[in-house]
């Protein structure tokens, strides 16, 4: 694959990511949602601190879409509305990220926390990899992945906690809440490190490119 072919796929994400931002940010500004504006302003943060980190490490492509996606499902999660009737919390927003897919079992919450976690546990592995010799496998480097995606969790909390704390009329939870959050973290990491570590993942791209 060449490097023009691999240039051109970034510029897909990069551009699909920056469409599905500028609409959740008029619709947010629209219905008023501050805390979403907050979150919006981290995403693309974030994603400016992917793209310096992809020059170095040749993130996956996949890595780069699924990291992609999780921000759309995010923006949805606090965007977009849902049935009162629908099993929600009693005195909770009727939005998405309340909603239970199972009745007091699973959240959308819960879901978006173990995919999103799972796949930072595989953006981490990729980054350790990537100044490790190729023929070294150790499962102490998914140890080491687990533990820094869950560290990213603890941050996501922090950033919840700031809007708490700048933002009264908020979508975010209480203690329960907040464990339930790292509860699913750690799931997700582990079936990502599971993943990885019998699916035998691709963690580079530079090989592939010419």
């Amino acid at each position: 694959m060449s490097l023009f072919t691999v240039r051109n796929e970034l510029w897909y994400v990069t551009l699909f990511t920056l469409s599905y931002l500028a609409i959740g940010s008029m619709f947010a500004l629209q219905i008023e949602n501050w805390e979403f504006i907050l979150y919006i302003a981290v995403i693309l943060l974030l994603g400016l601190a992917v793209l310096t980190l992809h020059a170095r490490v040749r993130f996956t492509q996949g890595v780069l879409w699924l990291l992609s996606v999780w921000g759309l499902f995010h923006l949805l999660g606090g965007l977009l509305t849902v049935s009162p009737v629908w099993p929600i919390d009693a005195g909770a927003k009727p939005v998405l990220y309340n909603l239970w897919l199972i009745p007091y079992v699973l959240k959308y919450d819960h879901v978006m926390h173990l995919y999103g976690f799972g796949i930072c546990t595989w953006v981490c592995w990729q980054m350790l990899r990537s100044i490790m010799p190729r023929n070294l496998r150790h499962p102490l480097e998914l140890v080491i992945a687990i533990l820094a995606s869950n560290g990213l969790g603890a941050w996501n909390e922090i950033v919840e906690f700031l809007a708490v704390m700048w933002i009264p009329d908020n979508n975010v939870g209480g203690y329960v809440n907040t464990g339930l959050d790292l509860v699913s973290n750690l799931i997700g990491s582990l079936i990502a490190a599971c993943i990885i570590w019998y699916g035998r993942v691709p963690h580079r791209r530079t090989a592939q490119v010419a």
